[in-house]
C-alpha cells in the first residue's frame, strides 16, 4: 500500500472515517465538531484522521486556537480517474458482448425466444 491510490481506498474502508469525509464536504471542521456524533474518544478521533490525512484526503490547519480539518477535494479526482478507466473498460465489454449476442440472434432466430426466457426471471 505504497501508492496513494491504494491509501485513499483503504482509509475509505472503513464507515467512520467515510461519514467524516461526507461531512467534511459540507465545510471545514474541528476535530471537537467531527467527534461529536460518536461514542469514542477524541484520540479515537484523530487516529481516524491521522489515516485520512496520510491518504492525503485531509489537511489540517491553525486559525488562531481552531485547527479546522479541510478535505482536499482533488483526491477525489485521482478516485474518479482510476474508476473511470475500469468503467470504460467494461463498458466496452458490454457493448462488445451485446454485439456478439446481437449477431447470434440473426443467425439462429430459435436463440431469440430462448434468450427472451431466460431474461424473464
Amino acid at each position: 500500500m505504497t501508492d496513494q491510490l491504494s491509501r485513499v481506498f483503504a482509509a475509505l474502508a472503513d464507515p467512520t472515517r467515510r461519514d467524516m469525509v461526507a461531512r467534511l464536504t459540507e465545510g471545514d471542521h474541528t476535530v471537537n465538531d467531527l467527534a461529536a456524533p460518536y461514542d469514542v474518544s477524541l484520540q479515537a478521533v484523530s487516529k481516524h484522521l491521522k489515516v485520512l490525512e496520510d491518504a492525503g484526503l485531509v489537511t489540517r490547519t491553525r486559525e488562531a486556537q481552531r485547527r479546522p480539518v479541510h478535505l482536499e477535494a482533488e483526491v477525489f479526482d485521482l478516485m474518479t480517474k482510476w474508476i473511470e478507466r475500469y468503467r470504460r473498460q467494461a463498458e466496452e465489454r458490454f457493448t462488445r458482448l451485446d454485439a456478439v449476442l446481437a449477431r447470434m440472434q440473426d443467425d439462429d432466430p430459435s436463440t431469440t425466444s430462448t434468450l427472451t426466457e431466460g431474461t424473464a426471471s
